[in-house]
């Protein structure tokens, strides 16, 4: 959770507001008429907040591209929970 502070005691405030994020690890949320204004984090928070992310769908492809043809290993497993349809691949035999 962050620390909230109105805009008129954090600019009296500065500098131990700085020492709290940079050596307490804390979040400030610095508020105006008790709604969010700014945040002050850390330089490693905004690296990370900055970094480039995957985006989950592509990690969903992946994964279940992965996954390999299970027909060979069981050919009748469709017809006992009543798959009506299979994957034969880019050439159908």
């Amino acid at each position: 959770m962050a620390y909230e502070i109105p805009v008129t005691q954090a600019r009296a405030e500065l500098a131990d507001l700085i020492n709290r994020v940079v050596y307490g690890g804390e979040r400030v949320v610095v508020t105006r008429h008790g709604k969010p204004l700014v945040a002050l984090v850390s330089a490693a928070d905004l690296e990370r907040l900055e970094a480039p992310q995957e985006p989950p769908g592509d990690r969903v492809a992946t994964s279940v591209s992965r996954v390999g043809d299970t027909t060979a290993s069981a050919p009748r497993e469709g017809h006992r929970f009543g798959i009506a349809a299979e994957h034969r691949g880019p050439n159908p035999s």
